[in-house]
């Protein structure tokens, strides 16, 4: 216990000089559920708060590229900006895949800039069990911007509005009655739609087809 409270002492020490290998040391840690990890959350959960912004949506409707346009505008603010990429897991080590981080390589020598992928790990609802941890440490490490990628979608991933304060739907004209499929559980938590692809067939028709969906939604809560 002793080495433990000793190892979490001085990793603490490095994550608040704002030492990046100590951020990724404590995220790893925190991942894997380790305990020095679970020291780590327990000191520095609840410093400092970020504008988190999920972004959710079909696999292939462009996700990761509409992260990367944001990036860049949030760098142009001046904004630190930190991005979760919560990817499928490989059936084989139960690690990320890491297709995300590969499509925004170009911010990675932006020192304002911090990628980490996810592994999903089976986990219900399109995050990783340890997204909120995860969040909890970039927040603390003073990110202005954090960018929580999904999965995919499905009626199950409406998790992603627990811990964003915007959520955004990423839709195609390709995903033909996309917004039937997503207004059982999407289409209700989104606070802004995004018709990616728009000069694919179809594009009209989706916004027409995404309009009449939000005129027959019940109202939200304290909308």
């Amino acid at each position: 216990m002793a080495v433990q409270e000793s190892q979490a002492e001085e990793l603490l020490h490095r994550f608040r000089q704002g030492d990046v290998r100590a951020l990724a040391r404590a995220l790893t840690l925190v991942e894997s559920g380790h305990p020095v990890g679970q020291e780590l959350l327990k000191r520095l959960r609840g410093q400092a708060r970020a504008k988190v912004v999920g972004i959710t949506g079909s696999p292939g409707a462009g996700k990761s590229t509409l992260t990367d346009r944001l990036i860049l505008e949030a760098r142009k603010r001046g904004e630190r900006v930190g991005v979760l990429a919560v990817d499928p897991s490989s059936p084989f080590t139960g690690g990320a895949i890491l297709g995300d981080r590969i499509r925004m390589m170009r911010h990675h020598q932006d020192p304002g800039v911090y990628i980490r992928s996810l592994a999903s790990r089976g986990a219900l609802g399109g995050l990783a069990g340890a997204t909120v941890a995860a969040l909890a440490l970039l927040e603390a490490f003073g990110f202005d911007r954090i960018f929580v990628e999904t999965v995919g979608v499905g009626q199950s991933e409406v998790d992603i509005a627990r811990v964003a304060d915007t959520t955004l739907l990423v839709l195609t004209p390709a995903a033909g009655d996309a917004v039937q499929a997503f207004k059982a559980g999407v289409m209700e938590i989104a606070d802004l739609f995004a018709v990616n692809k728009f000069d694919l067939p179809g594009g009209e028709r989706i916004i027409q087809e995404l309009k009449s969906a939000l005129e027959l939604s019940p109202p939200r809560p304290g909308g």
